[in-house]
């Protein structure tokens, strides 16, 4: 019977996940600040195991971050959603924070898409504090670790805002590129392109 390796990552525990698939020497549980050599902890939880706080923490992040971006777009800004896919059963979190106090997060999860294997990043936000430090870039790259032990999986994905060019040019710059199943432009009446309010990137994994 062929083993389905993205079930099998999402049946482990947490303990069992982080011994498994991060890397064992546990220099990603701890990061410095470059300019402050302020010292954040670096955790891995599961939506059901986030506490209240630290779930609300990442939510005010996104909104803090995002939301101009979501209300800009054709389904606007919708709380209550938002709140409901953070707390997708299979949804993990890697947490920065400082004196108990969240100041950045990625959310993740092992699953399918179009039938490929992947490692789907859902989100990554900052605090201003964090941002342009190189904390997004440690924290990216833990994901391609997570999908480099875990067998099969090809690819990283994500989707970012067209409008963020500042997101989708640090993407670019990690490897990522527009995905196959990115929507295409709009061609109106007129012959006009108009972008998708949306990209789909993604970066495949090197098969060992």
């Amino acid at each position: 019977m062929k083993v389905d390796h993205i079930e099998v990552a999402n049946s482990k525990s947490i303990s069992q996940f982080i011994s498994e698939y991060l890397p064992s020497n546990g220099q990603w549980k701890t990061w410095s600040h470059p300019l402050t050599k302020e010292d954040y902890e670096v955790s891995l939880q599961t939506a059901k195991t986030l506490s209240e706080a630290d779930f609300e923490a990442c939510f005010h992040l996104i909104e803090f971050t995002s939301a101009t971006d979501y209300k800009n777009s054709k389904d606007g800004w919708k709380p209550r959603s938002k709140r409901k896919e953070m707390k997708l059963l299979d949804l993990k979190y890697l947490l920065v924070k400082r004196d108990d106090h969240v100041e950045g997060f990625v959310s993740l999860m092992p699953t399918y898409e179009d039938d490929y294997p992947v490692i789907y990043c859902y989100e990554i936000h900052l605090s201003p504090a964090l941002q342009g430090t190189g904390l997004g870039t440690v924290l990216m790259k833990l994901l391609d670790e997570i999908a480099a032990r875990i067998p099969g999986t090809e690819k990283v994905m994500l989707t970012c805002f067209t409008s963020n060019v500042r997101g989708v040019r640090f993407y670019e710059k990690l490897g990522f590129g527009k995905d196959e199943f990115s929507p295409p432009p709009k061609v109106l009446r007129n012959g006009t392109k108009v972008e998708a309010e949306y990209v789909i990137m993604s970066k495949e994994m090197i098969m060992k």
